[in-house]
């Protein structure tokens, strides 16, 4: 370079001939021309493209290889090195390595896609699945999360769940739109199974009923990316990576989903103090104009489950995504409601919660109220023993050591009794009943009837009375010793 201005120094300011320059500086007279014409080196050019006249020939041959790669597996797609491995075993080939590297990537570089920059006005957002790993409650298992961005301010909303259900993609929206305080205008999706039925052949999309229940509830345009192309929605796709690469690495460690949900609500307010981007303010600062823009929330939240109807089984079952949840036995044969929730099963009956069950995510499990079934068992004693509600029933030992004690003293009578103080706990809480069975241990009063007068008491908040003849609620009986002669009575000839 310095050079190339001395010789142009030389010739324009100093007034000397492109000859004499040549001559001083040692250079040909066509460098120093090419000097005198560039401000700077313009580097090698060439004019006319060299023709490679021995891979010509087999130029159709690349493409047809290049053009099947692409609807071939990603991980067994040609590299260069096999292209040119196959030219030359299959066709002879017998030029060079590089030529067919350049070719083959010029032609990699015309297939790419280009994109176009996109401006995203306040009030709008995206929605996708992301999965990761994570060890909840000790069990270390693959947990699905849901992410909301808006774009404008790049504020996000990530919520873990144990599976991609539609009761999580429903919960998704209705956590998220009470975490930004409001409704976004428009959500954008890709063609996830869960909100699209159908792709119509004109680009319109069938939705799902939860879906279009989801929508109208809320009442946010739903867009579609097209089919396979997740560049449409950038801005989430990016957000489960970073989600992925910071919430959770290292792998997240919990007690319960809501431990790693609270956390994770953490993480998303304080990445609001951070910059993304080339933008000067924080996402914070940007969200203020997203929140402006928002929706108002309707007065009541959508009801984020699952609906799906059934009918209760001869052993008071009904099946929800293949496992079995009780109802009471007089509901059996009825048809019902089914509400899978994230975390519970909820079952009604004529619009009447009749179970409220912890949501389970095996398969062929039964989840069981034991009190679901005391009614029965009551009228069919011999079953208490082996009734399959009632085997991991976790109660105190205070009440296996009444049934012994009654059914030593009454026999089989003992056990409908003992069935009958089960029954409480239909009524009242099992920390009542239990002390009142602790109490008519310790008082020897071992029956139905003295449990159930110790535990109204301990509800009633009043001193246990077990002696009738100070009980202020039963009426005072007097009973006189019966005499010979009170017979007399009875005899017509011996009253008068």
């Amino acid at each position: 370079m310095d050079n190339y201005a001395a010789v142009r120094r030389f010739v324009f300011v100093e007034g000397h001939s492109r000859r004499e320059a040549a001559r001083v500086f040692g250079l040909s007279r066509e460098t120093v021309l090419k000097m005198c014409r560039f401000s700077l080196p313009p580097g090698y050019t060439r004019t006319v493209p060299v023709t490679k006249p021995k891979l010509g020939a087999l130029l159709p041959v690349i493409d047809t290889i290049m053009e099947g790669d692409r609807t071939g597996p990603v991980k067994q797609r040609h590299t260069a090195k096999r292209i040119f491995e196959r030219l030359r075993d299959e066709h002879d080939f017998s030029g060079g390595y590089t030529v067919v590297k350049d070719y083959v990537r010029l032609c990699r570089a015309r297939g790419r896609e280009t994109f176009v920059p996109l401006a995203h006005p306040p009030g709008h957002g995206q929605v996708d699945f992301g999965e990761a790993v994570a060890v909840i409650g000790g069990v270390r298992q693959k947990i699905h999360f849901f992410c909301m961005d808006l774009p404008q301010s790049d504020a996000c909303f990530v919520k873990a769940y144990p599976r991609e259900t539609t009761e999580a993609f429903l919960d998704g929206h209705v956590s998220a739109f009470a975490f930004f305080g409001g409704v976004p205008l428009s959500l954008l999706y890709d063609n996830l199974k869960i909100a699209v039925a159908k792709i119509c052949g004109d680009g319109k999309r069938e939705r799902t009923r939860a879906f279009t229940e989801l929508v109208s509830h809320y009442l946010f345009a739903d867009r579609f990316g097209r089919p396979g192309k997740g560049n449409d929605k950038g801005n989430v796709e990016g957000l489960v990576k970073h989600a992925r690469l910071n919430f959770m690495v290292p792998i997240p460690e919990a007690a319960s989903f809501d431990e790693l949900n609270a956390r994770l609500g953490a993480q998303c307010r304080q990445r609001q103090a951070e910059r993304a981007g080339r933008h000067a303010e924080t996402i914070g600062e940007r969200l203020v104009a997203d929140t402006a823009a928002l929706r108002a929330l309707p007065a009541v939240p959508l009801e984020p489950c699952e609906k799906r109807s059934g009918r209760v089984s001869s052993t008071a079952l009904v099946r929800y995504r293949c496992n079995d949840y009780s109802v009471p036995t007089r509901y059996g044969f009825q048809e019902v409601m089914v509400k899978g929730f994230v975390d519970e099963v909820v079952i009604q009956c004529t619009g009447k919660i009749i179970a409220r069950h912890p949501r389970s995510y095996a398969e062929g499990a039964f989840i069981a109220d034991p009190l679901h079934y005391l009614a029965l068992i009551e009228m069919k004693p011999n079953a208490l023993d082996q009734a399959a509600a009632l085997q991991n029933w976790d109660l105190p030992e205070v009440f296996q050591h009444l049934r012994h004690v009654l059914e030593a003293r009454i026999g089989n009578k003992g056990k409908r009794e003992f069935i009958q103080v089960l029954r409480l706990l239909e009524a009242m809480p099992k920390e009542v009943v239990t002390y009142a069975v602790t109490q008519a241990i310790h008082l020897g009063a071992i029956s139905f009837d003295a449990v159930k007068l110790i535990a109204l008491a301990r509800t009633e908040r009043r001193p246990v009375r077990l002696d009738l003849t100070a009980y202020p609620h039963l009426p005072r009986l007097t009973v006189q010793t019966t005499r010979a002669a009170d017979y007399a009575a009875l005899v017509p000839e011996m009253a008068v």
